[in-house]
């Protein structure tokens, strides 16, 4: 079916400026659109690039002008063009296929209703899948794990014995949830794995990334709070208590009996030592290292992590060093002259 530029602002709410008969065949991000294609820019700052498009036009936030290309102005740029990727991409839909036959399910595990097992994967005994639950292929559940209503596992995941994950949880492929921790003891010339009686317990609405691994507590649970979101290959240690609605993004690494409190934000490449806590609401630069408690709302970066303020300043001071360098080499040429013209006259005296 056939838009035109005023279909498009009507389908957003938006107020059209430009023609309202220009066609309309797609849709593309600032950097792919071609003629035809309804694109966007998310920033003002960006508005000086609509002119270098061939896009039917843009939607742009409200107060942005531009005289080179026809605009939509919202109020939401990202829930308009959302839509507007739904109306010519449709999203493919997942189709629902019950039980499959080609799934190894022990007789002593307890599917809810409305669960769909793929080909390949495997359930073991006493395991429970709540209500609308989807299980990709090559799933591997283990015996006695608990998986809430409405929880999707992608192909490869893998569930250690115990595993409890909550309602509404996005499990992507090749997470690894209980696996034994890395914790040793040096006896007798040999490292030796300590007790694994723990399990991993996500709370509602948790989402795991690809390949990323959450290790089983030593005697009690490694837990993983409410609404929290993990990227894909961070590392969670043993005994650990990530508190709700926490972002931990990709290669975080945070080492065993760490714990945090709500709304905490960790930047790529975080390192986190052991036996700290990492107050509520606190937000953690990219590539730093916490070494020792970071307090409730701070902002820390750098390594060892200091508070963002002061790092700032160190790495504005160490980008000065060269000339630094260069003034302190002048001032002791400056000195050695004064000094030799001392010595030169004492001697003429």
């Amino acid at each position: 079916m056939p838009y035109t530029l005023a279909d498009i602002a009507q389908l957003v709410d938006g107020s059209l400026h430009g023609s309202a008969t220009v066609p309309v065949t797609g849709v593309a991000v600032l950097a792919d659109a071609k003629a035809g294609e309804i694109t966007l820019i998310d920033n003002a700052d960006k508005a000086a690039r609509l002119g270098d498009v061939t896009a039917a036009g843009a939607i742009v936030p409200r107060g942005v002008p531009c005289a080179k290309l026809p605009t939509i102005e919202v109020d939401d740029i990202h829930a308009a063009f959302r839509r507007l990727v739904m109306l010519f991409r449709p999203p493919r839909q997942a189709k629902r296929i019950g039980i499959s036959p080609r799934a190894a399910i022990s007789e002593q595990a307890r599917l809810g209703h409305d669960v769909d097992v793929h080909p390949g994967a495997t359930i073991a005994e006493d395991v429970e899948i709540g209500d609308r639950c989807t299980i990709h292929p090559g799933v591997q559940i283990l015996p006695g794990c608990k998986v809430g209503a409405g929880t999707t596992i992608f192909p490869n995941v893998v569930l250690y014995e115990g595993t409890i994950v909550g309602r509404d949880c996005t499990l992507h492929s090749g997470c690894i949830l209980g696996a034994y921790g890395f914790g040793y003891k040096f006896v007798d010339g040999r490292h030796q794995l300590a007790s694994q009686f723990g399990w991993v317990e996500l709370g509602a609405a948790v989402e795991v990334g690809a390949c990323s691994t959450i290790d089983r507590g030593t005697y009690g649970p490694t837990v993983i709070g409410e609404g929290t979101k993990i990227d894909n290959l961070v590392q969670v240690g043993h005994n650990c208590r990530i508190g709700r609605h926490n972002m931990l993004c990709s290669q975080v690494g945070i080492a065993g009996s760490t714990t945090t409190g709500d709304y905490v934000v960790m930047a790529g490449q975080v390192g986190v030592r052991d036996h700290v806590h990492i107050g509520r609401g606190a937000v953690i630069g990219a590539m730093s290292g916490i070494s020792a408690d970071v307090a409730e709302g701070a902002r820390m970066l750098g390594i060892p992590a200091t508070p963002e303020r002061d790092q700032k300043l160190i790495q504005g001071t160490i980008a000065k060093l060269p000339e630094l360098r260069r003034q302190i080499k002048a001032l002791q040429a400056a000195v050695d002259a004064l000094q030799g013209a001392s010595h030169a006259g004492k001697h003429a005296a």
